[in-house]
Formats: C-alpha cells, structure tokens, sequence
C-alpha cells in the first residue's frame, strides 16, 4: 500500500508521517476484508484506474500560472499562484497545495529533463517547504478549478549556492477509494538564484523579429497614381492596438534587442499610409481604411528603433533553403535573390530613417548546409544566422561555446543556441504555459553562465513570426534576464564579431544532414520556374514602355514575394499568389495589341493595306516593330518583297495606323501575317493573320477598253477623209464650168467608191480588232495608293 513518505522527494515529519500511517491502516483494514469476500464494484474500479493514473500525470493537474520575481533575490518574497482541477471522478477532499524545493541543477540536459517530466508523478518532487506556506482546500470537485496563490519568504525556501532549483507545486488529498493522504498531482518550474553580481557576465543578443506573411499583389490600379492592392486587410488587424505586430512594436520598444526587420513589411505598411484597396471577391475591390493606423504603427516603430541595431534581410524574406535546393538549377533565380538584398537597405532608410545592417542571411530555423551557405553569401551577406542543433558540436565540450563560428571563405556563421531560441515555440495562451516557458529560459541562460568562468557571447533567436502571447513571454523573460546579474545585452554585429572559441566546431553539416521535415515545406523547383518565366515576361514586356519604373518596380517586388519564407507549409496559397502575378502581367501586356483585320480583296495589281495599334495603358510605348509578312511572295509582295516593317510609338489610351504598299503577280488568295516584335527581335503579343484575294482582269472589262481603242481610231479615219474631200473641192473651182458636171459625176463616182472602201476597211478593221490580244495597262493601280506613314499617335482608342 503507497504511503505519502513513498513518494521520492518527500520529507514530512515524524508526527505528520504517524497520522497518515495509521490513518491508512484504519482505513485500509476494512477495504482489505471486502476484497477478499466480494468482487470488485465499480467505485473500487475507479479507485484502481485513479492508481494508475497516479503513477503519471496524476488525476489532479496543477498549474501554475504565475511565478514573481522570476529571479528572486536576498530579502524578496516569492509569491506562486495558479490553479488545480480535479480531473479524476471522485471528490479530493483535505487538499493542500505545497511547495517544494529541490537540489540545484548542475547541467543544462538536467534541466531539460525536469522540464520534460514537469507533471510526472513518479520525478523527485524536492523537500516540503511546510509551515503556514500552502494552500488548502476542504473539497476539490471533479472538473472545477480551484485557485490558490502561496506566498513565501525567500530565505525560507533554503536556498544556498548561485544556482537553478527545481521547484515544485504539489497537490495532496484524499479519495473515496483511498481514504488516505496521497499526491494526485504535481507541476515542477524553476528558480533560477544568483543575487550577487557574476564574476563573468555572459554577453547575450537577443534578436527582435518583425515580419509578417505576404499581403501586397503586384497590382497598382490602373490610374496614375497606381494605387496599390492588398490581397486582404489582415496587416491592418496585425497592426491595429493590440494587434501582434503593434505588441511587437511596443514590448521591443523597452528592450535592449537588434531588431531584425523584412524589408517588405515596411514596404507594405508604408503603403497603407495613403490611398489603397483590398481586393473581395473575383476582380472586385474596397478601398483601404486604416491609413491613420498604419501611421500611426510606423512612428511608433521610428521611435523603437532609435539608437537599437537594426538588421534588414533582403526583401520579402526569401525562403534559402528552398532556393539553394530547388531554384539554383533554374536560371536566374540567384538574380532574385540579389534584387531582394540590393532594395533591403533603401527601403529600411527611407521608411524608419535609420541605416540597417544587410551582412546577414537568416535561413528558416538556422538549419544550415554547403549549398545554403553558399546561396546565402551570393547576394553580399558573409554572416549567416545558424542555430546549435544544426551545427552541431563534435568535440568533448563541456559547455556551450560562443556564438561566432569562421567556417571558411570569409564566412562567419553566428550559431544560436538551441535552448534558448525554442524555449518560446508553442501554444503560450496559457498562463501556465507562458510562466514555465520564462522560468524554463531563464534558468537555462543561468546554467550556461555557471559553467565555466570565461565570457562568452550567446546569441538567441527566436521564431520569425511570434504570437502576441509568445511575444508577451519572450519580454517578460527578456526583462527578467536583462536586469538579472549573470547577463549583459550585445548586439549581433557585436556576437559576430567576438573572438571565437578555438574548441567549437566550425564544419557545416553536409546536405544529407538537412532536416527531413523542414525539407518537406520548401518551395519545389516548379515554383522557381514559374518565378523565371513571369520574370522573362517582364522583360520583354518592360522594353517597350516610356516609363519602365511603374511597372518594374511593383513586379519586381511581386516576383520577390513570391520566394518568401512564409509559404512554407502553405503550398496552395503560394501557388495562387504566383499564378496571379503573372495573370495580372499578362493583362498589362495584353494591353498594347493588334487590332483583328477581316479578310481584304485586291481589285488591281498594287494597293495598300492598313494595320492598326492599339494601346489601352496609362503610359505610351515604344521601340515596337510592326511587320506584315505575305505567306506566299509569289503571289503577293509587301514593299516589293516578301515582308516589310515600320517603327511603331503610340502613346497611352491612343491607337495608330500603319499602311502596307503591297503588289498582286497573280491572281488569288493569300494569308498575310502582322506581328509585333521589340526591337531586339522578340515577338510581342499575339499575330493577327487575315487573307488578301485578288481579283483577275475580266473579259468584259477587256471588250470595253478595246471598244474605247476602236471608237478612237474609226473617229481619226473620218477626220482623215473629211480632209481630203475639201481639198478636193478647192482644186475643182478653177476647172471650166463646162466640166463641171463630168467631174461632178466623176467625183461623185470616186466618193461613193471611196464610201465603199471606207466601209470596208472599217469592217476589216473591226474584224482585225477583236481578234488580236491587248495588254492592259497597269499605268495606274486599280485601287489608289495611299501614304504609308503611320497615322499620329494623338488618334483616340474607339472603346
């Protein structure tokens, strides 16, 4: 049968240790005769699952919600509060709350094993502080919690050497099935003790994260002053009072901390600061309300950050593990990378006014590698930000090393330590939570000052984005820890800089030993591609445009974004926002395109044909080609040859006109083509192809123009014979009268037989006429050219 002085840990007294022995055995002798004469019931049943329950967690959870001072020292009074809850199905009665405490700790590992087993029954629970110094309670209802808070003197907790304590809240009582005093729960924090000044202080960095997820598209409306878009309004609510980012803002503001900043959080939030719009649902947008509160987030960060070290990553927080294995195959990827780190520091000095460090990479979670080092130092950074369970220590240290690694080429990895930068992960909405998170933290930096006499510097980094309430712990115990005794504050310029330990391991962990799971939530290689592709469209896109800067900039950004560390774990969103990015380019650059042409016909040999371009952007565009090009040259000819081209300039909302001569050889139809193309070659935009036919010369017309000839010549003829009658007459005058009618016969006579040549020489003619071929005349185009020079660009759009 348990007794109380059982329990490893527990030094009641010797009267209090006779009343629960013989209290037990009054109790336990009839229990005992019942079991031996009658099968188990159910109340007995549950009594037996309560012992086994014991044996863990305990059928009574304890917590303990508030720990003050954290750090006590010589004359404080320490004061414990929280809760307990009968978690079991029978009633706790003649509960008292103790508190207990134990050796110090000599180890960080031991330290870590307490924390592991903080609820475990069957862990040393430390010696009972006892006297008027717990909390009792006549009943503990199963499901209800009860609170209590116990407050003690310091010098009564016996506390001796500079040191961590394991201490423990204990609940005992008594059941229905066990009438007899037992532990039913437990909840072990630590005390971390070092009120006298160290004779070596460790030099300690915290980093201050202020990030955010993606909230910015690439779109800018389509006005002049590109009012930019969010893909929702969840920035406001971070930053709003009380939001995560405002209490990042403000807990960082009273801390001696190196701010680490992205870029594209400021960019972001600067941008709230005037007009914007929130996209809804399909294309639909809302204009933007909070700009009073996006000033007022960002003054009050101007003035956290005065005098404080500030750390810029390049922009939007690019993810480099998954570019270092998944994007450095494609091409152009590292570029990104280097555009990100070239805007950091202009976006940091123009937003908080203040000039930031860019000489460090922070890959997620400080998980390292060659070829994440190697990605890492490609845009200018030679510090990387590692992290201990990473790179590993190899030797027999016997404590943790300084933060500043050389591990080759210039480089310098700042390792963090592992204990500290997690000791916040987690839900931390629980005050319980929170507490021995705090305690937990601080008593792991007072173990890692206690382990040797040299100074070291120790840097901590935390999770990129913390909740507000793991925020509201990492201050608490940040400002336990800078105004204990065994740390001081150093910035990270300052850690990465310090003298090295000769003993600590500088090898980087081959790929192999890259973490399994953080691999799993990299961004995969068909991101980077996408990422190329949209990047290329860019390009070519932005070569034609008058002012290059409205749309590089935004896409630029954009393109960054879509590598930020903060898809990990959220593939379908990522996806999304990149599909979009380029959709929304493909839209811009749809804007300056041909107009459709229908089918032409050609009634001659030469005519010209007209090709319209339309730009319906804000800006004009430029260093465009137009080409026409005839599918078959045989037939038809541009510009006497199989294609011609013009230079094309239209300015924003306008369209302009360019014509084609073009030359018909035979007759039919032909597919013509007109592209676009800048002016390196690169076509722009889709072709338009439509078909030209040309007419033949008909018979008809033929008849008619060979008549025209006819009429002509009979009417010179007659002109001819209308002559040489009169002069005739003028020779007869002078003839005797006598003759005169002879000749008149004789005349008469040679008239009517000329008449009678005449007409048949006019039917021969006719005859001679119709049977021989006549060439027609191309002297002029059936269809009358016109100016090839393109129309002016002040020609409005028809919409």
């Amino acid at each position: 049968m348990a007794e109380a002085a059982d329990i490893p840990g527990m030094t009641p007294s010797p009267a209090r240790r006779w009343l629960r022995r013989t209290g037990a055995l009054l109790a336990g002798a009839p229990l005992l005769a019942g079991l031996l004469q009658l099968p188990a019931s159910p109340a007995q049943a549950d009594g037996q699952a309560s012992a086994r329950e014991a044996s863990g967690a305990g059928t009574v959870a304890v917590s303990v919600d508030s720990l003050s001072p954290s750090v006590p020292t010589d004359g404080d009074t320490l004061t414990v509060s929280g809760t307990v809850t009968n978690n079991g199905k029978q009633a706790v009665t003649d509960a008292q709350v103790d508190l207990r405490v134990g050796s110090a700790l000599t180890t960080r590992s031991a330290i870590d094993t307490v924390a592991k087993n903080a609820d475990d029954l069957s862990g040393a629970a430390g010696s009972e502080v006892g006297g008027k110094y717990v909390a009792t309670f006549a009943k503990l209802t199963p499901g209800v919690a009860q609170h209590f808070s116990i407050s003690v003197p310091v010098d009564k907790l016996d506390l001796e050497d500079d040191g961590v304590y394991p201490l423990s809240v204990s609940l005992s009582g008594e059941t229905a099935a066990k009438p007899w005093e037992q532990m039913l729960g437990i909840q072990r924090t630590f005390l971390p003790w070092h009120p006298g000044k160290a004779d070596t202080a460790t030099k300690t960095t915290v980093l201050w994260p202020l990030m955010s997820t993606v909230h910015m598209t690439a779109e800018t409306g389509s006005n002049e002053q590109q009012t930019p878009v969010f893909l929702h309004d969840d920035l406001a609510e971070e930053i709003s009072p009380g939001g995560r980012l405002d209490q990042l803002v403000t807990l960082g503001k009273a801390l001696d901390v190196t701010w680490v900043i992205d870029p594209d959080l400021l960019a972001s939030v600067d941008a709230m600061t005037g007009r914007y719009d929130v996209r809804g649902a399909g294309t639909t947008t809302t204009a933007g309300t909070h700009q009073a509160i996006a000033k007022q987030w960002l003054g009050d960060l101007q003035s956290a950050v005065q005098g404080k070290e500030v750390v810029a990553l390049p922009f939007a927080d690019p993810d480099l593990a998954s570019l270092a294995h998944n994007g450095t195959g494609v091409t152009g990827s590292l570029s990104q990378l280097k555009a990100a780190t070239d805007v950091a520091a202009t976006t940091v000095e123009t937003v908080l006014h203040v000039t930031p460090s860019t000489d460090f990479a922070w890959p997620v979670e400080g998980a390292v590698d060659p070829s994440i080092v190697k990605v890492a130092t490609s845009a200018g950074a030679d510090k990387v930000i590692a992290r201990g369970d990473s790179l590993e220590e190899t030797g027999s240290l016997s404590y943790t090393p300084s933060a500043a690694r050389p591990i080759g080429g210039g480089t310098t990895a700042v390792v963090a330590d592992t204990r500290l930068s997690t000791a916040f992960q987690g839900d931390l909405t629980r005050a319980s939570a929170s507490t021995l998170a705090v305690q937990e933290f601080l008593a792991q930096s007072l173990e890692l000052n206690l382990q040797t006499g040299k100074q070291r510097s120790i840097v901590v980094a935390p999770q990129r984005m913390p909740t507000a309430s793991q925020a509201q712990a990492m201050t608490q115990a940040v400002t336990a820890l800078q105004g204990g005794t065994w740390s001081q504050s150093q910035q990270l310029t300052a850690a990465a800089t310090a003298k090295p330990d000769p003993r600590a391991t500088t090898k980087v962990p081959a790929r192999s030993k890259y973490p399994s799971a953080l691999r799993k939530r990299e961004l995969p290689r068909s991101a980077f591609e996408e990422i190329a592709t949209t990047q290329a469209k860019l390009d070519n896109f932005k070569v034609i445009l008058t002012d290059e800067s409205r749309v590089v900039t935004p896409f630029g950004r954009a393109i960054n974004r879509e590598m930020a560390t903060s898809w990990r774990g959220r593939t379908s969103a990522a996806s999304s926002f990149r599909q979009g990015v380029q959709d929304h380019l493909d839209t811009l650059a749809d804007q300056v395109k041909l107009i459709q042409k229908s089918d032409t016909k050609l009634s001659g040999r030469s005519a010209t044909i007209p090709v319209t371009v339309q730009n319906n952007l804000v800006q004009g565009v430029e260093h465009l080609v137009l080409r026409l090009t005839s599918t078959n040259s045989t037939r038809l000819e541009i510009g006497g040859k199989a294609y011609d081209q013009e230079p094309i300039a239209v300015s924003g909302g306008h369209s302009t006109t360019v014509k084609f001569t073009t030359s018909a050889n035979v007759n039919g139809q032909t597919s013509v083509v007109a592209q676009l193309y800048t002016q390196d070659g690169r076509e722009y935009g889709a072709p338009v192809t439509f078909d030209v036919k040309v007419t033949e010369i008909t018979a008809t017309v033929m008849l008619v123009i060979g008549g025209g000839v006819l009429l002509l010549v009979l009417a010179g003829f007659r002109m001819y014979t209308q002559r040489k009658r009169a002069a005739a007459r003028e020779a007869g005058e002078d003839a005797p009268e006598e003759a005169g009618d002879a000749a008149e016969t004789a005349a008469s006579s040679e008239v009517s037989e000329e008449d009678s040549e005449d007409r048949r020489t006019e039917e021969s003619g006719a005859r001679s006429g119709a049977d021989d071929p006549v060439q027609p005349s191309d002297g002029t185009p059936d269809t009358a050219a016109e100016s090839r020079d393109p129309s002016g660009t002040g020609e409005r759009v028809d919409r």
